[in-house]
């Protein structure tokens, strides 16, 4: 059986970026999701010296990272499943950049909660007031993600 001749707009690398992109979803998402759990879970060990029975509710920065995490797994398996045999440049390209949009901004999202979470956990021990305005501003720092996954998306539907 002959092979299907490739032209400059399906060139044999092009399934590549589309393999690269996925990489870049789980890799950088999973980097920002690890570094925020960990930050989180500095925070929350220390305040739990003076205040064990907020445990539970300090958990919520750990949880919120988590979810940046999911946001690249999203990306990398529909990807990864879009693989075919010839695949064009601009698909390829297309879905690299789909991969590196989230995976930043999911890395960044994680940094972000990380820290807000490791000194929100500590300031809201101290003064439980501030237990919602902490939620926001993760909340905030959350949605950088999503606008990653949402700008992601679109990219892959081109």
């Amino acid at each position: 059986m002959n092979a299907p001749e490739l032209s400059l707009d399906e060139p044999q690398y092009a399934s590549f970026f589309c393999i690269l992109g996925a990489v870049c979803a789980i890799v950088f998402s999973t980097l920002g999701a690890a570094y925020g759990t960990a930050k989180a879970s500095v925070g929350i060990s220390s305040m739990s010296i003076k205040h064990p029975q907020l445990i539970m509710k300090a958990i919520v920065p750990v949880v919120m990272a988590g979810i940046i995490a999911i946001y690249g797994l999203v990306i990398a398996v529909l990807l990864a499943g879009s693989l075919s045999s010839p695949y064009s440049a601009y698909k390829g390209f297309l879905n690299l950049s789909a991969g590196l949009a989230v995976g930043v901004s999911g890395m960044g999202a994680g940094i972000a909660i990380g820290v807000v979470g490791e000194a929100g956990v500590r300031a809201s021990a101290q003064q439980p007031k501030l237990f919602v305005a902490i939620i926001l501003i993760l909340i905030f720092a959350e949605v950088l993600g999503l606008y990653g996954l949402i700008v992601a998306i679109y990219l892959f539907s081109k």
